[in-house]
């Protein structure tokens, strides 16, 4: 069978003070995108993960393993994933591998999961108990802080250090071009930078900030309807990091774009656009070769 695994896009990234554990607080709209890494998934004799041409750590690895230590025990899989999603770009592309890994071990389990699964909270629905089988929410917390709202993706609200998630209504169509820039920026260098910068919010401002995010999001408008609320803490850290940043934003804006964001911890620019044909029309206009268009707001 083959998996999908949808890259997501911060809308926001509001920053705020740092915590006991070394993470600190934040405040962020994900949405995922159509652009996914397709993972194909066999039985074999042993766990196997394979990415060609990705080096180092793979989150989907670990998310494995962490469900054989808690008693996942489904055959041996051999998981291959093809990437799509550019690395280190700030598209959560390693841990949308990491969550399709947890979907999977959902699925497989029997038993449905409980309305509050995967910390999952549904519109006007109460979180309620995870399913039987392992404890899907604990694992992806410990993965990393882009995991636990990419097992379910669509539209969130996230706190905490990525902990917390609030899903809400999908929004209304549109579509985006992603400039990576080559991916590569480490996101610990980029908080390190922040924290040398003195940036971020202290965390009154910082629930203020949910507050007015879960309501305009939760309307189910487009993020061009509220581009006025929609900023990223990290982008000075980030284009101290790789001045290309400032150039690759600035472009989007010459390009058309009524919206340009950094993502993430960056380097990937996006620009949105109320349609997939404007975007499509702005990415002629760039003529560059890395820049990808897709569909926002749902995914594949």
């Amino acid at each position: 069978m083959r998996i999908e695994a949808p890259a997501k896009l911060n809308l926001c990234l509001f920053l705020g003070p740092r915590r006991e554990d070394g993470l600190h607080e934040l405040c962020s709209l994900f949405e995922p995108l159509a652009l996914a890494d397709s993972i194909e998934v066999v039985e074999a004799e042993r766990d196997e993960v394979v990415c060609p041409g990705v080096e180092g750590e793979n989150l989907a690895a670990r998310a494995l393993a962490a469900l054989r230590e808690q008693g996942w025990d489904a055959a041996p899989l051999r998981l291959e994933i093809e990437k799509r999603i550019p690395v280190a770009a700030g598209l959560g592309g390693g841990s949308a591998d990491a969550a399709a890994v947890l979907r999977l071990a959902r699925d497989r389990t029997s038993g449905p999961p409980g309305p509050g699964a995967m910390g999952i909270q549904a519109p006007g629905r109460a979180a309620g108990a995870t399913g039987p089988g392992p404890d899907l929410q604990a694992i992806a917390a410990e993965l990393g802080a882009d995991v636990p709202s990419q097992v379910v993706p669509a539209l969130s609200l996230v706190q905490g250090a990525g902990e917390r998630v609030e899903r809400l209504p999908d929004p209304a169509p549109h579509a985006v071009v992603l400039l990576p820039g080559g991916g590569g920026l480490s996101t610990a260098n980029v908080f390190a930078e922040a924290d040398q910068l003195g940036l971020g919010r202290d965390a009154a401002k910082l629930e203020d900030v949910a507050d007015r995010l879960r309501e305009v999001a939760g309307s189910g408008a487009s993020p061009l309807a509220y581009a006025g609320l929609l900023a990223n803490d990290l982008e000075p850290a980030a284009r101290s990091l790789r001045p290309q940043i400032g150039d690759a934003l600035d472009a989007l804006r010459a390009a058309g774009a009524p919206l340009a964001l950094l993502t993430g911890s960056g380097p990937t620019a996006v620009g949105f656009f109320p349609t997939l044909m404007g975007a499509k029309s702005a990415a002629a206009r760039l003529d560059r070769d890395d820049a990808i268009v897709c569909e926002a707001g749902r995914a594949p």
